[in-house]
């Protein structure tokens, strides 16, 4: 049994749908969040920017005695995820790799479409690792810049013409191209899956990062016995780098609950360059 928390963070509140994947599969475990609020979103920035900020996030997240981390952001994952684990002894789950899996499991006709940023589709990763898999599964990825800001925004409800028009003329090449499985590869993404059901229709099945990702750490804690005991409740705490009231009011929408004073805001640049 390990008590220590579980570190989660993303570039900015989207890997809030992780942490709700997380309390729903792991409720009994401590969790400390960290969303980059002040520099979201890193999808349009270089590899190099990308790692030096997702190490500046680890740098943060190790000032507690954490035992793993979440890394619930696929930009981060598909960008800098090796060096990452490198660099640090301490267990890193990312969002890819799962989600492959579970994309490589449903598909009926092999026929796979991918959203996410546009670094994580420059990066290749996904379509990488559904052929390593699967090398008969072929993949169609969409970069999809808009998105990230417009969740940040709480533009995510169904009725709501400027993100039902954005998710429509991103889709439509994937809707086209057939698909039958749907890669959400930003942890943004599930809070607007009716809106993308909508466009893709009853019969393409959407696999989220976030949720796959949750189920990935809790078989890792499982085997190298770190899960803490399950008959307790677990806590969490959020931490952010800008406006602590624009958290909280966007969070309040993800996770489905008040979180009125429960965010802090801290100097992510004191964490190294």
């Amino acid at each position: 049994m390990d008590m220590r928390p579980i570190g989660v963070f993303d570039s900015g509140l989207g890997g809030l749908t992780a942490v709700s994947s997380l309390w729903r599969i792991l409720p009994e475990e401590n969790l400390i969040y960290f969303g980059d609020t002040a520099r979201v979103p890193y999808g349009g920035r270089s590899r190099e920017t990308i790692l030096k900020y997702a190490r500046q996030d680890v740098r943060f997240l190790q000032s507690f005695d954490l035992k793993a981390i979440l890394i619930a952001c696929g930009t981060v994952t598909t960008t800098s995820l090796t060096t990452l684990q490198a660099e640090n002894d301490l267990p890193m789950v990312g969002v890819v790799e799962p989600t492959c899996r579970r994309a490589a499991l449903v598909t009926k006709n092999k026929r796979v479409g991918m959203i996410a940023t546009a670094a994580s589709v420059r990066s290749g990763a996904y379509e990488a690792t559904l052929r390593r898999l699967d090398p008969e599964v072929t993949v169609f990825c969409r970069a999809c810049p808009l998105l990230v800001p417009l969740v940040e925004n709480g533009r995510i409800h169904p009725g709501d013409v400027v993100i039902e028009t954005v998710v429509a003329e991103y889709l439509e090449p994937l809707r086209q191209a057939g698909v039958d499985t749907l890669i959400l590869g930003c942890t943004h993404y599930p809070l607007l899956t009716e809106i993308i059901s909508q466009v893709m229709g009853p019969e393409v099945t959407l696999v989220s990062a976030g949720e796959e990702s949750a189920f990935e750490l809790k078989r890792l804690l499982k085997e190298r016995g770190l899960r803490a005991p399950e008959d307790r409740q677990g806590e969490t705490e959020f931490y952010v780098s800008d406006r602590v009231e624009d958290f909280e009011q966007t969070a309040t929408l993800f996770l489905r609950q008040d979180l009125h004073h429960a965010a802090r805001r801290i100097d992510i640049d004191q964490y190294g360059t």
